[in-house]
């Protein structure tokens, strides 16, 4: 069944305020949204003083150029007026069972690599076998659902004390999470920042990250029970989605990075039960 909750006009600012919004935060002028959209710059002034009100197609156009997200995009619609257009499930709805299973063969195919997936406050929605290897001895309570991967990651009493170049994959994270919260707005991302930032680094935790030009790729070094791993990360996501919980997923693959991080996470994987 469908979760998608259409929000009270009262709730929200008019659409057009909304558009200024996504339109600043893109760091874009009036003239030059008003020429991605095909529009005239006067009419979108119109638009976002409220002196005008958008058609449903004209809501959705720039929000397409906008790049905005398909959740608050059915706020703009709702803002202006119109029904919802995005339906939002949940991630065990069998609606989305086909993207499920596509995601868990992905997950189980990476293996004896680590991979997981995350929502868009970075909570931990499913893992490869890997993973529970890397988080075994961590206090149960910082293992409860839901399990935020960046909190995991950077918590005293988390993650950081095995992570050998701390800082550095510290200010990178940080550094991740502050795009997302300057690209979307979201208020939850905010707050996990503030508090991210606020956890002490140890004395150990490496040296500050310097002021050159960063790598290719930033490693994590992270100390297993079969010595140190490198490893590099990419991150996927849905490409064309029409659900709001699709296109907020992101799929987080590991890779080694060198030959001793690879026979190492094979050691690991012959402590794994058969499949």
């Amino acid at each position: 069944m469908s979760a998608t909750q259409p929000l009270s006009l009262g709730a929200m600012p008019p659409v057009g305020a909304m558009l200024r919004d996504w339109r600043q935060r893109r760091r874009l002028s009036q003239l030059d949204l008003a020429g991605d959209a095909n529009v005239s710059t006067r009419h979108l002034s119109c638009v976002e003083t409220g002196r005008a009100l958008p058609s449903r197609e004209m809501v959705l156009r720039l929000a397409e150029r906008l790049e905005v997200p398909l959740r608050e995009r059915n706020r703009l619609l709702t803002a202006a007026g119109y029904a919802p257009m995005f339906s939002e499930h949940r991630f065990d709805d069998p609606a989305l069972a086909s993207a499920r299973q596509a995601l868990e063969l992905v997950l189980k195919g990476h293996e004896p690599f680590p991979a997981l997936l995350v929502d868009r406050h970075w909570t931990l929605v499913s893992a490869n076998r890997m993973v529970p290897l890397l988080l075994d001895g961590l206090p149960a309570a910082l293992l409860q659902p839901p399990l935020n991967v960046l909190r995991l990651s950077l918590h005293p009493q988390g993650l950081a004390p095995r992570i050998v170049n701390l800082a550095q994959w510290r200010a990178h994270l940080l550094e991740r999470l502050q795009q997302q919260v300057e690209a979307s707005g979201d208020i939850t991302l905010a707050t996990l920042a503030e508090e991210l930032h606020g956890y002490p680094l140890p004395p150990d935790a490496g040296p500050a990250p310097a002021a050159v030009a960063p790598p290719v790729a930033m490693p994590l070094q992270f100390r297993s029970p079969e010595g140190v791993l490198t490893l590099i990360s990419t991150i996927t996501v849905f490409g064309t989605p029409v659900d709001i919980t699709l296109s907020e997923l992101a799929l987080e693959t590991f890779f080694p990075a060198d030959e001793a991080t690879t026979r190492a996470l094979h050691r690991l994987a012959a402590r794994l039960p058969p499949a």
